[in-house]
């Protein structure tokens, strides 16, 4: 052809010759024969040395192109092996394609650019590839975009968590900047080699610059930050502090149900139909009923109760002391984090000796655990933080991991996520 430089531009291509392009009529493919510029060529394909040839190879090979509208599209060129004095004998590069992939760079980016901003039916049948292939080629493509950027740097304050990616409990550890409000890190396990793994990575110096982490109040966390970062502001996450009032609170509430129950099936049966007018009454069974939807008025903030649900909560007021007296503890310890600083205080220390007399054995046993996370309670209260961020980041890592269901292997599915949501997102080639 003529005019080189016009499929140059077609096919996305640099520092490459165009020898020739054929148009397949019965496959309905474009084949352009092409070969590597001679300041390209004879490179390593992992390195991209300059490397002396050692033999031709298997013959030539093709690479997906873009699409030509709606005709497909493939580079042909020969793949000779060079003998690279660091990685040994390997297939050459080439400037259109990374090492052992089938695709074109531009294709590779489009492909990454789609997966992240549109559904996985979508980049399929728009690309015309299998599902499998765009979690190689995300994975391939964000490898590049970490080398080029560094996701560390600057990282001052951090929220830390786990998620659940699959069945069999799967989980990933997820590490976002609360500053930069990015997700920054994410690795496959739930243990502090994970934790470890992470601040490994960070160095040393970089953990000294650290000056908080938030995280859900996990052991295995807390004592790998301890160790790596010693200076920085421990801070306990509010939601899983109330959530531990709330667990205590629906234990006290399951422990009433099921003393109703077993009233319940103490009391005589009643015959099919409406019960005679001298019936004997059957509290254990009314009030077994009545507790079972008692769930979410208990659950519930004041402020958010329907009518029913407060008529629900009254009506605990007045028939169980010990399971109201349990609703009242968890809503202390949730106003505590709307306090100020000095007050939040002596709110901790009274509802901590409050929680220790009460005699309900999953609020005493809780009081341990607030005395055991006080400072990092009063942390979260005192500098304003909490994981709600990576809550969201989690929420939004779990929409990914129905999007990224038949990856090969979590690598994928960590590329995806932090394309998507660390702030690195591929560009759609010609169109930066």
């Amino acid at each position: 052809m003529r005019d080189v430089s016009l499929w140059r531009g077609l096919l996305g291509v640099e520092k490459t010759v165009i020898e020739r392009v054929e148009f397949d009529q019965d496959a309905e493919l474009l084949v352009a024969h092409v070969r590597p510029t001679r300041r390209a060529g004879s490179r390593c394909g992992v390195c991209e040395r300059r490397s002396p040839g050692y033999d031709t190879g298997q013959g030539r090979r093709r690479w997906r192109a873009l699409d030509l509208g709606t005709v497909r599209a493939v580079l042909e060129a020969a793949a000779p092996r060079v003998a690279c004095p660091e990685h040994g004998v390997v297939v050459a590069g080439v400037p259109w394609a990374r090492h052992d992939a089938g695709h074109t760079y531009r294709f590779d980016e489009t492909v990454a650019w789609l997966a992240t901003q549109s559904s996985k039916h979508t980049v399929t049948q728009l690309m015309r590839i299998a599902w499998r292939t765009v979690g190689s080629i995300i994975t391939r493509v964000w490898a590049d975009v970490d080398a080029g950027c560094d996701r560390l740097e600057g990282l001052r304050r951090i929220g830390i968590d786990e998620i659940s990616y699959k069945k069999n409990h799967k989980y990933l550890m997820v590490v976002v900047d609360h500053d930069a409000r990015r997700l920054v890190w994410a690795a496959p396990g739930r243990n502090s080699a994970t934790v470890r793994e992470f601040f490994d990575l960070l160095g040393p110096d970089r953990c000294a610059q650290i000056t908080h982490v938030s995280a859900d109040g996990a052991d295995f966390i807390a004592n790998i930050v301890e160790q790596t970062c010693p200076a920085a502001v421990r801070v306990a996450d509010p939601f899983h502090v109330v959530k531990w009032a709330t667990e205590a609170l629906d234990e006290v509430r399951r422990t009433a149900w099921s003393d109703a129950r077993a009233l319940a099936r103490s009391e005589p049966k009643r015959s099919r139909g409406r019960p005679r007018a001298d019936a004997p009454p059957r509290p254990g069974s009314q009030r077994a009923t009545a507790l079972k939807g008692a769930r979410y008025a208990l659950w519930k903030n004041p402020e958010n109760l329907s009518d029913n649900q407060q008529i629900k909560l009254a009506w605990i007021a007045a028939t169980d002391p010990k399971l109201y007296r349990a609703y009242l503890l968890k809503e202390g310890l949730r106003t505590i984090f709307a306090m100020p600083h000095h007050a939040a205080i002596e709110a901790q220390e009274k509802w901590i000796s409050w929680a220790r007399r009460c005699r309900i054995p999953s609020f005493v046993k809780l009081a341990k655990s607030i005395v055991k996370h006080k400072a990092t309670i009063l942390a979260a209260i005192e500098h304003n933080l909490s994981n709600g961020l990576i809550e969201s980041t989690n929420t939004k890592i779990r929409l990914l991991t129905r999007v990224a269901f038949g990856f090969k292997s979590p690598d994928a599915l960590i590329a995806l996520a932090l394309l998507s949501l660390g702030g690195h997102r591929p560009a759609l080639p010609g169109r930066q």
